[in-house]
């Protein structure tokens, strides 16, 4: 049998971050500002350092990566590549099945690999305080970790059905330090007007970056920091794919596929992107976003002009979709609930360079649990995404014979999220599809600007 785990040394570690933009057959589409001009990079300082801002622009393919971060990334990084053996013998499939693990990291999830770089370079530039807002916690409790390792403060808009579902991940990140709020708020003019038309609302990254913005851009000592979404944060997790590139040579394997779960851009970017250099250079590879049901971004959102957050404090981003003031069903993938996704990611999918495909949450908690106890490794309910498309293929590849490669990103495990798997065994979840009207209605509502 081939090898299990495939390791690199800390040494592989990589040195620079990579820029899918270099690799892009077409230029990004620029922000605009509310009067539906381009905006410059003069227009983020109000809430960003300048190194963060350059890496939201460039067009360099490789950055480096501070010595500082890359010390820190030792404690959980390289982190391993497993080729998924049981799991092929529990499915019959000849496919090949490889799974990035990154929830080897003190947080649990790929989160910190961008946590650590924001908090750096807001500490270089002397910020004391960062705002944030938070889904199912795994960026929250990463940003706290990344403060604490930084003496940065660190205060967090965590959606308030994640806050009432995840005790345990506030308790994560008032281990490391931090203050967390359910959002919606009174704290914030933006959470005071939710509260004022729902009193009962259940929250959304949307509402929750509103809030973090709102602070940040009123005082002097603080920024903000997004855990997905924006450029500069998938340039830090590129380091997943890199590293997995690396992997993949010590074995002499390649995959076919990749699959990533995709709700703001970073996990999928963070391992997909690397591999889309090669896909530019001319090799035959498949990069799948996968997204769910009920909050259908790519696969049943616009591509259009609309604001990052609910209140429309945020430049006005070219993305796919479901309008900013889309008000998504709880489920139990908190970290899948936003609106948009990134703009590269959206750019890429308009012009048929990746794929995206959506799945119902109790396909995804199937599958987790079908790979937990193939695998052992009890998956974040985000993960899962992944893992039920990508079993998917494996079974078409029993179907048809075909040997070929897959791979997904296991981006976080699910120790955290044990009441959601509870309601899966009890029966308690369900479908739902985000329905037509719905979509219909809050796209409606995007911003009037020329949409091209």
């Amino acid at each position: 049998m081939s090898e299990t785990k495939i390791l690199l040394e800390e040494s592989e570690i990589p040195s620079q971050w990579y820029n899918v933009v270099a690799d892009m057959p077409n230029p990004p589409v620029p922000p605009l500002g509310p009067d539906g001009k381009p905006i410059g990079p003069e227009a983020l300082t109000a809430i960003f350092p300048d190194a963060l801002i350059e890496q939201e622009v460039s067009t360099e393919r490789w950055i480096d990566i501070p010595e500082a971060v890359r010390e820190i990334y030792t404690l959980w990084r390289p982190s391993p590549l497993y080729r998924a053996h049981r799991l092929e013998k529990a499915l019959g499939t000849p496919a090949r099945i490889y799974y990035k693990y990154e929830g080897v990291s003190p947080a649990g999830s790929h989160k910190p690999n961008t946590a650590v770089a924001q908090a750096y370079y807001n500490q270089q530039a002397g910020i004391r305080r960062l705002t944030t807002e938070t889904g199912a916690g795994q960026w929250g409790s990463s940003l706290a970790l990344a403060g604490q390792m930084f003496g940065i403060e660190v205060r967090v808009y965590m959606v308030r059905v994640s806050y009432e579902q995840k005790p345990f991940r506030r308790s994560m990140m008032h281990s490391w330090g931090a203050e967390v709020l359910a959002s919606p708020t009174e704290q914030t003019e933006s959470g005071r007007k939710i509260l004022a038309q729902h009193p009962d609302s259940p929250g959304s990254l949307g509402i929750a970056i509103s809030e973090a913005v709102e602070e940040a851009a009123s005082r002097d000592d603080t920024n903000y920091a997004l855990g997905s979404v924006l450029n500069h944060v998938l340039i830090h997790q590129s380091v997943i794919g890199l590293e997995a590139k690396k992997q993949f040579e010590k074995v002499g394997d390649y995959p076919d596929m990749i699959f990533a779960p995709c709700g703001g851009g970073s996990n999928f970017g963070g391992v997909a992107f690397p591999f889309f250099a090669d896909k530019a250079a001319g090799k035959e590879i498949r990069l799948v976003a996968v997204e769910p049901s009920s909050c259908p971004t790519l696969t049943r959102g616009h591509y259009a002009y609309d604001f990052g957050d609910s209140m429309g404090l945020t430049p006005l981003l070219k993305m796919y979709t479901l309008g900013h003031d889309f008000m998504p069903p709880s489920i139990h993938a908190g970290g899948l609930r936003y609106h948009g996704d990134n703009t590269l990611v959206s750019q890429l999918y308009n012009e048929g360079l990746i794929e995206a495909q959506a799945v119902p949450q109790l396909a995804t908690f199937e599958a987790g649990v079908q790979f937990a106890r193939s695998e052992g490794i009890i998956p974040a309910p985000e993960s899962n995404h992944a893992i039920s498309a990508c079993i998917d293929e494996a079974l078409k590849c029993k179907q048809s014979g075909e040997a070929r490669t897959l791979f997904f990103n296991l981006s976080g495990h699910g120790h955290f999220d044990m009441a959601s798997y509870d309601k899966f065994f009890s029966k308690e979840l369900e479908d739902y599809e985000y329905p037509a009207e719905a979509i219909e209605e809050a796209l409606k509502h995007l911003p009037k600007v020329a949409q091209g």
